[in-house]
């Protein structure tokens, strides 16, 4: 795709001057792609730890359950290890992983690497009530992962037996160290199979060797000026990519401090993540934008925190929301966090994990712009006036090794700066494709850039996100983006924070109109309707069709925790959703 004009030439070129990860104070990190086995070596030899945290309401403050050192980790997982390749574990053998955060499952994760096998992390159940629909996803990922073996927590075991690849607990893979034989390092043997979300379609396994994971961290090492005296604290899903990579692997290859808990801790009690960074003194963890907004309410609740050394707080995986960040930033300020933490990012399982960072310390900014405009012209104008204003975060520059373009979705031509189009990508992290799926890899990739299908654009180099393609909502020929209107439902009392999905629907004459569905506790079901109507009608100009209120915990998210707008909708045409 050639440039269009001169505003196309100079885009370009701020997108490959961005790509060089241009980072003032960021460390220095020299590119040698390697294995991830070498890098875990070359990490034993500094002092770092790995803390397994325990919750709060086990007994007052938060402590470690124990801390031991990445380098005694890495002796466990060698033994580990030899066991696996003493069950035929190597190259070209994908190893299924399943079971909660602990020490037995972190120490499984590195020992597939030193086997020379390939990581399938598998998703646990995000509910109680799906506990059928689980043990189903979960036998089709490991089919469609080609596991030749499954790894299992024993509390798990009955979840994933049947007919299959053998299962071996995690009390019982260790062999002798002695027997371990060290591969030689292969950077394009495959390292993970990371399955996306399935946000917007049924999860697919994306290939992840070796060279795209360490050139991957590396980036993120320089883009976020991550050092020795850096302490991580992290609650994430490890069959996540922002977990397993960017909050597990980034410490674990690079040797600096990391606490650790269990993602039910954090649901159970977000104040407990605010505890652990306190009692940590860490000064980095991250997470998606609804949990900022969970740990915003906890703040106002909690005394004796010393978050004054946090100085990176990474929110993405899913839209974020300014006001969010800023109540959560309020929220913090009483307690000594420093709003310049907040720290706005980009990133997809695709690119191995971060795309771009902004520079660290300068906080969140915002593009405020012409809705209008954004839905009728697809340009992001700045805005003029105060009547309608939608508010995008700035999401930084393009990681060094990546480069990023703008397209029109249609046509395919490349975008000027503030023209919105289908974000293209392609780069050294970059993944070669989906396994076992060519045909979705075929479509996904054109003269070597990936569709990223996330709708965007671009401001002197800065990455601006509008949202998804899939999900945008066309009435009257406006493209109405649903986290707009889900924001605009979720301020309403009586709606759960980050339980609300707006999609498309048929009105009458087959004109297109506004479905919202939303998660409540509240009485008075016909009041809130009403609300939640104008709240809407306040925000986009446009009534919505239908407001369907639902039970609390019924709405269909993803294993790391998005919403599903089309399983919603597909839930709604069949009148499937457990209405209130």
């Amino acid at each position: 795709m050639g440039d269009t004009d001169g505003k196309s030439t100079e885009h370009a070129t701020c997108a490959r001057g961005a790509a060089r990860g241009n980072h003032p104070g960021g460390a220095e990190v020299e590119s040698l792609v390697t294995s991830i086995v070498a890098r875990i070596e070359a990490a034993t030899q500094r002092s770092g730890s790995i803390s397994f945290l325990a919750s709060a309401r086990t007994g007052g403050a938060t402590a470690p359950v124990e801390r031991i050192p990445w380098a005694q980790l890495h002796e466990d997982a060698i033994s580990v290890a030899a066991g696996l390749q003493a069950r035929g574990v190597g190259p070209g053998v994908n190893v299924a992983l399943i079971g909660p955060t602990s020490r037995p499952l972190i120490t499984a994760i590195q020992a597939i690497w030193l086997a020379g096998g390939t990581l399938v992390t598998l998703p646990l159940p995000m509910r109680l009530g799906s506990i059928d629909e689980f043990v189903e996803q979960t036998r089709r990922r490991i089919a469609n992962a080609d596991a030749q073996l499954v790894l299992v927590d024993p509390a798990l075991e009955e979840f994933v037996a049947g007919d299959g690849p053998p299962i071996v607990r995690l009390d019982a893979i260790a062999g002798p160290a002695s027997r371990w034989e060290r591969l030689p390092d292969d950077p394009d043997r495959l390292a993970i199979i990371q399955f996306t979300s399935g946000s917007t379609s049924d999860p697919k396994g994306v290939m992840l060797p070796h060279r795209c994971v360490v050139e991957n961290i590396d980036a993120i090492v320089e883009g976020a000026a991550l050092g020795e005296g850096d302490v991580g604290v992290s609650w994430l899903p490890l069959y996540h990519d922002m977990g397993l990579i960017g909050l597990l692997m980034t410490p674990m290859l690079t040797g600096f401090d990391l606490g650790i808990a269990a993602p039910q801790d954090f649901l159970a009690a977000p104040g407990d993540w605010m505890q652990w960074l306190s009692d940590e003194h860490a000064t980095i963890t991250g997470g998606p934008n609804f949990a900022y907004a969970l740990a915003a309410r906890a703040l106002r609740r909690l005394d004796d925190l010393d978050l004054s050394t946090w100085r990176m707080a990474l929110n993405g995986a899913e839209p974020i929301d300014p006001l969010a960040v800023e109540t959560f930033l309020d929220a913090g300020a009483a307690h000594g966090l420093d709003a310049k933490a907040a720290f706005c990012v980009y990133g997809m399982a695709e690119a191995t994990l971060a795309i771009s960072f902004p520079d660290p310390g300068t906080g969140m900014t915002v593009d405020p712009v012409d809705p209008d405009a954004l839905e009728h012209d697809r340009v992001a104008a700045p805005a003029t006036s105060s009547a309608r204003v939608r508010r995008l975060p700035f999401l930084g520059r393009t990681l060094r090794g990546l480069e990023l373009r703008v397209c029109d979705p249609d046509t395919g031509i490349e975008r000027a700066d503030r023209e919105v189009g289908e974000l293209e990508l392609r780069g050294s992290s970059v993944t070669p494709g989906y396994y076992g799926r060519p045909d979705v890899t075929a479509a996904t990739f054109h003269d070597g850039w990936l569709r990223t299908g996330d709708l965007g654009y671009l401001v002197a180099g800065e990455v601006v996100v509008c949202g998804r393609i899939k999900d945008v909502i066309i009435v009257g020929g406006r493209n109405v983006f649903p986290e707009e209107i889900e924001r605009a439902a979720a301020a309403v009392e009586g709606v759960r924070v980050g339980n609300v999905i707006a999609f498309g629907t048929a009105g009458r004459r087959g004109k297109e109109g506004i479905t919202v569905v939303a998660e409540t506790r509240a009485g008075d079901l016909l009041a809130l309707r009403d609300e939640i109507i104008d709240r809407v009608c306040d925000a986009v100009g446009i009534p919505p069709l239908e407001v369907v209120l639902v039970e609390a915990g019924t709405l269909p998210k993803t294993s790391s925790g998005k919403l599903q707008r089309s399983l919603c909708k597909a839930q709604h045409g069949s009148s499937t959703l457990q209405r209130v």
